[in-house]
């Protein structure tokens, strides 16, 4: 029998990963399951072709769609989770998202946190995650108690333009938080080299902020934490009176284990934290672990984003091109009573993933050809508020595999935010030009496949019978069960949800400290 754990930590992304490293110092004896393996550093981490037309690094899981059709979701199963194939970009969700927002669609909810209770923590989870940005740059943002521990990434030649015409326009474009170790004096073995191999693709130099480098590896050293890879969990089990998990139930190298901790954190994403929750019914809870009040797997959301490029005359040879976003439009636009979104730049465009995801469009086309056009290209990703809705939601299959039911919230706003981009173009030189819809790092043609910025299947509140966690992030039903990670969102708002999760995960993470002293 294995021995037993203070804390047994599911999944090692931003949530679990983080939860992990602040945890550590305390002495307590920590166990961290990643399904997946170390990800390992080779030439092909940096090959377009591999990364985005091969998804060499995708999990072959098998998912479902309402009508049961069978699609691969765009998880990874890593020690860093999601975060080793991320952007890094890693925004503040604004003041007013903590309250309710009303949209076209629907109501976004409040959090029973506001922002002023979370900023000490993305303040903390900013320095652990070397945050380069400038804060008071971006008008919309909300108050801060700390400088970014680094200063903004600067912007390239091309990137800097359109921030000057957009300033001259009236626009108020900031600089994007990056998550990066620019810094050689910091961490002489991990420094960034600003190439183009950011967004989407793994770190060949392990200088991205990801969770295994940043949280992770660090406590690997320390005596009181053990990390199992390539061990899925399956199952929680529990007392007889339903009240407390006495084990957690995992394959591993072909044989099945239980292993027993004082308390138990679920951290394993939206989607996969559902699962697991939904495949422990038991007697005491028949519908699934924690889901007395059936929002298990319910209010799954997943940002209304659009990825587009522009066609400039001039040419754009940026290299690590994330540097500017504009939060303009994010609680609204002229002449329209409805919250829009955010625009950001994106990962820089390739001949090789132009070619490799439109086969049929490019195949006469010579490669020095399709090399000219992605030097003119500009990318950006617009992002829209998703909606919680109950019906949409994970369930389980009969195969016990996720059958993901979704339909996409606010498609008006998301249309405005586009609009508004091809406004902002006839202000950067780009109005002669195309603005295509940007197919090549993500397959849009399947929409819910796009898994990444995945969260609220198991909300917090304050009211046992509308969520699954309370305040802390614990199981209202169960004494000794947490979700750290973005399944605990009760909305999303219209940035990416990382650094909210790592925020978060700290403050857990203190609160179980001082449970367990």
């Amino acid at each position: 029998m294995p021995e037993r754990y203070d804390v047994i930590i599911i999944g090692t992304g931003a949530g679990g990963g983080t939860l992990a490293h602040t945890l550590a110092p305390s002495g307590k004896k920590i166990l961290l399951i990643e399904r997946g393996d170390f990800l390992t550093r080779e030439r092909e981490n940096w090959d377009p072709d591999q990364v985005f037309i091969e998804g060499r690094y995708i999990s072959p899981d098998t998912w479902y769609d309402p009508d049961g059709k069978t699609f691969q979701p765009q998880v990874h199963y890593y020690v860093g989770g999601a975060t080793k194939l991320y952007g890094a970009a890693l925004y503040r969700l604004r003041p007013q998202d903590f309250g309710e927002i009303q949209h076209i669609d629907g109501l976004s909810p409040a959090w029973p946190l506001s922002y002023d209770d979370f900023e000490p923590w993305y303040s903390r989870a900013e320095q652990l995650y070397q945050v380069h940005g400038n804060h008071g740059e971006d008008p919309n943002e909300g108050h801060w108690s700390q400088q970014y521990p680094w200063p903004a990434v600067s912007h390239e030649p091309r990137i800097q333009q359109l921030a000057d015409d957009l300033t001259a326009a009236g626009y108020q474009p900031y600089h994007a938080p990056c998550g990066i170790m620019l810094n050689e004096a910091h961490r002489a073995k991990s420094t960034c080299i600003r190439c183009t191999w950011c967004d989407g693709y793994p770190c060949l130099v392990h200088a991205k902020s990801d969770a295994e480098s940043i949280a992770v590896r660090p406590v690997l050293t320390s005596p009181n934490v053990t990390l199992l890879v390539n061990t899925e969990v399956v199952k929680l089990e529990t007392d007889p009176t339903g009240r407390s998990v006495t084990g957690v139930v995992v394959t591993r190298e072909g044989e099945r284990e239980t292993y027993e901790a004082d308390i138990v954190s679920l951290s394993a994403g939206a989607s996969n934290t559902a699962k697991i929750l939904l495949s422990s019914a038991n007697d005491q809870h028949p519908n699934g672990l924690a889901n007395g009040s059936d929002q298990v797997g319910r209010n799954y959301m997943f940002h209304n984003s659009k990825a587009v490029v522009a066609l400039s005359k001039e040419p754009n040879d940026t290299v690590f091109q994330k540097t500017l976003a504009i939060n303009d439009f994010y609680l609204g636009a002229d002449d329209y009573g409805w919250p829009v979104g955010q625009i950001q730049m994106v990962g820089k465009s390739n001949a090789e993933a132009m070619k490799g995801e439109e086969p049929m469009l490019t195949k006469l086309a010579p490669h020095w050809s399709l090399e000219e056009t992605a030097r003119h290209v500009v990318d950006f990703w617009l992002t829209t508020e998703d909606l919680p809705q109950a019906d949409n939601r994970v369930t389980l299959a009969d195969d016990g595999n996720v059958r993901l039911t979704y339909r996409s919230t606010n498609d008006e706003e998301a249309g405005r935010l586009y609009h508004e981009l091809k406004i902002i173009l006839n202000h950067a030189g780009m109005a002669d030009h195309h603005v295509l819809h940007k197919n090549f790092y993500m397959h849009m043609s399947i929409p819910i496949a796009g898994v990444a910025h995945q969260a609220g299947t198991c909300r917090f509140g304050s009211d046992p019978a509308s969520s699954v966690l309370g305040v802390n992030c614990k199981a209202h039903e169960l004494d000794n069960l947490y979700v750290v990670d973005t399944s605990f969102f009760p909305s999303i708002g219209a940035v990416n949800p990382a650094l909210t999760a790592m925020a978060n995960a700290i403050r857990v993470g203190e609160h179980l400290t001082e449970r367990m002293a």
